[in-house]
């Protein structure tokens, strides 16, 4: 009966933390994304599939950070309405409360074990594809009839005067698109066009825009040298027009097989991070206990900004572990899961010393 009250109490704070922070976190992803599509990454179209994956991919740490936030409340109120103290003078010893905290413990560990392992680089490998094929695609872009529109990864400016349903058919076409030639000279190339069309190859991973019927210039800036060439047919590949990814780390889209059979510094850096998120969960809920503890007269948050603060201690410790195999100097996880060990012994001492028996003190006659 204890136990239920216990995993239902620590649960219901649990679940409220998650969505706590997870709505801190969904307004932090949606500005990234926002300025990925400003910047002309990716197309809009696509923007609230790329949230939703990236929020997936983010519950490998807001999972273990919320059942610390949340045992750390959910304790704490105990103890400053007295719960925990009624309880102990009850006879309820240290096992009445590991019990509950095993099972939930376990239970969140599978968890973030499911989303670090396989959910998490499935996100990013489907954020990835999803986005490489809207870029593919002008029409993903949002190409509508009579208006300008950027083609996604900077890929230039279409405008068409006439559009068909299905968007594969266009009408007068202008392209205009930049770049940085041998020369080290930017060049502006515009392509016109009587009529055009959308078409890909054969196992629909490829596409083009084939144009009939125009002109096509070559403009250096600050040159004179212009050219300018007519044509019957003019195809350009929209293969080339990828998001700018710079930012991430290709190694977070393999599969765990594809790292345990690389033996990059990146891979092992990956794999290493994905097995300890479980484990870290373990810590951090043992961890929990001891910091939770207070009385009923201690300040409120007084426990939760020591918590706090060791949270992000350990987290940045094994972050640093995490750039010393990213860097090459350490070949395995052997000082992550030692850093984590170490903690969890810490917390397991503090928790047991709560517990034990302390001699009364002796009265000077």
């Amino acid at each position: 009966m204890l136990d239920r009250y216990f995993l239902r109490e620590l649960a219901q704070n649990v679940a409220a933390t998650a969505i706590v922070l997870l709505a801190i976190m969904s307004g932090t992803q949606f500005a990234h994304v926002l300025q990925q599509v400003a910047n002309g990454s990716f197309p809009a179209s696509v923007m609230f599939q790329v949230l939703g994956l990236n929020m997936l991919t983010g519950l490998t740490t807001l999972l273990p950070l919320s059942a610390f936030l949340g045992v750390l409340l959910g304790l704490g109120r105990m103890y400053r309405e007295s719960e925990m103290h009624v309880l102990a003078s009850s006879g309820m010893g240290a096992d009445g409360l590991l019990r509950p905290m095993s099972i939930l413990a376990l239970s969140v560990a599978v968890l973030v074990g499911a989303v670090s392992l396989w959910l998490g680089p499935w996100a990013v490998r489907t954020s990835d594809a999803l986005v490489a094929a809207a870029n593919r695609s002008v029409i993903a872009a949002g190409l509508d009839a009579g208006r300008f529109t950027e083609l996604p990864g900077r890929g230039g400016i279409i405008f068409v005067d006439e559009l068909s349903r299905d968007g594969s058919q266009l009408g007068n076409t202008f392209i205009a698109t930049e770049r940085v030639g041998s020369d080290k000279v930017t060049h502006v190339k515009v392509v016109t066009g009587k009529r055009g069309q959308l078409y890909q190859e054969s196992d629909g991973n490829d596409r083009f825009l084939a144009l009939w019927n125009g002109w096509q210039y070559d403009l250096p800036l600050g040159a004179d040298n212009w050219r300018k060439m007519k044509y019957e047919r003019n195809d350009a590949s929209l293969s080339s027009v990828q998001a700018d990814n710079s930012d991430e780390d290709p190694a977070a889209s393999l599969t765990t097989m594809a790292l345990l059979n690389s033996n990059t510094p990146d891979t092992r850096a990956e794999f290493a991070w994905r097995t300890i998120a479980p484990a870290m969960t373990l810590v951090l809920l043992m961890l929990a206990m001891p910091l939770s503890r207070q009385t009923p007269r201690e300040p409120r948050f007084g426990r939760l900004l020591l918590a706090v603060l060791s949270f992000y201690f350990y987290y940045l410790l094994l972050a640093l572990c995490r750039g010393q195999i990213i860097k090459g100097h350490w070949h395995h996880a052997g000082p992550m899961w030692m850093v984590s060990l170490i903690v969890f012994g810490i917390a397991a001492w503090m928790f047991r010393s709560q517990y034990v028996e302390r001699k009364p003190r002796k009265v000077a006659a």
